[in-house]
């Protein structure tokens, strides 16, 4: 069992404050840690990827494209964010197709679990807004989701709570900060390219579009041909459309992509197709050549980094990983690479 080099009392630095380094912070904090969380941009967190997020809290659905690992630390973050946070909305998920993607939906059933099968009634019962609109849907009921941009403020205020500090406009490296006593937690995501290389950008888009034609609890996945695209409800008559994945590190929201995203809306309900579009906006995720998260150990810095597009999904487990090995040197060999 590998020792960290530093006490496990010893203070700690995080750079970082998006939703990998919030969760880190939080976590340490409440274990009696002096945390100090240092973030380059400003309260607003606009120029995050967290600030474009998703926020589904969504394990099962996400085992149809992605490594066990995700499905495991996923349902062990669910239990972290009920325990945290008791008001995030839990009220599962939904997988629809029309008739022309029944192929495709059937796989999705058959390459998740954790789902119950509704007819076209139990569908229009949990969602009356979309009676009449597909013949049957997989249900998800454990699943939830959170908005990025209000429940970030409430971890760092939680932080702040629990005794840490968050320092805004401070643009630091771990390299900064290695001479001070304690240990160094780097959560830059692709900022972190200095130190990990391998990083790269995966683009996603998102579009947020206001309307109060439509009234949805959870949020829904609609099966395409390329990507499952979703649409989440939001407060104050809001739906955030979302899920592509663009090997590319530009900004913006391409044409194709937007067709695509305001079609799905449309799709799932001809109402949206009156909906007024209040923003456009992408955000780059970090991702390693595997698309799988790590956590790397060297001396007295750790890096976690590499939550691809699930970073709200995992980053309370990864959090608890790295107190765990911190205050008891335990080892994740599934995510964690010690040099």
């Amino acid at each position: 069992m590998l020792q960290t080099t530093k006490r496990p009392d010893s203070p700690v630095s995080i750079i970082g404050a998006g939703i990998a380094g919030a969760w880190q912070a939080l976590l340490f904090a409440q274990a009696g840690h002096a945390v100090t969380l240092h973030e380059r941009g400003d309260a607003d967190m606009t120029d995050a990827t967290s600030h474009w997020a998703g926020g589904m809290l969504a394990p099962y659905c996400e085992a149809e494209v992605s490594e066990p690992i995700i499905s495991r630390l996923g349902l062990r973050s669910l239990d972290i964010w009920r325990r945290e946070l008791p008001d995030t909305p839990f009220n599962g998920s939904l997988v629809v197709a029309h008739p022309r993607e029944r192929n495709d939906f059937e796989r999705f059933a058959r390459m998740t679990e954790g789902h119950r099968r509704l007819d076209a009634a139990g569908l229009a019962e949990l969602e009356p807004s979309l009676e009449g609109r597909f013949r049957d849907a997989l249900f998800f009921p454990t699943e939830g989701h959170v908005e990025p941009r209000r429940v970030l403020p409430k971890l760092h205020a939680r932080i702040v709570a629990a005794g840490g500090t968050i320092k805004f406009d401070s643009d630091v490296t771990a390299q900064d900060l290695q001479g001070l006593d304690g240990i160094v937690i780097d959560c830059r995501g692709l900022s972190a390219r200095d130190e990990q290389p391998e990083l790269r950008g995966v683009k996603g888009e998102m579009i947020l579009i206001e309307t109060s034609e439509v009234q949805l609890a959870r949020p829904v996945r609609l099966i395409h041909p390329r990507w499952p695209l979703y649409v989440i409800p939001r407060e104050d008559n809001l739906f955030m459309l979302g899920a592509t994945s663009i090997e590319a590190e530009d900004t913006g929201v391409s044409v194709r992509s937007a067709l695509e995203l305001l079609g799905a809306a449309y799709a799932v309900h001809p109402a949206f197709g009156e909906a007024r579009i209040v923003e456009f906006g992408s955000g780059l995720r970090p991702a390693f050549p595997d698309n799988l998260p790590r956590i790397g150990i060297r001396g007295g810095t750790i890096s976690v980094n590499g939550l691809y597009r699930h970073g709200f999904l995992i980053a309370p487990a990864l959090a608890e990983l790295t107190l765990g090995f911190v205050e008891r040197g335990q080892i994740d060999n599934e995510v964690m690479q010690c040099a």
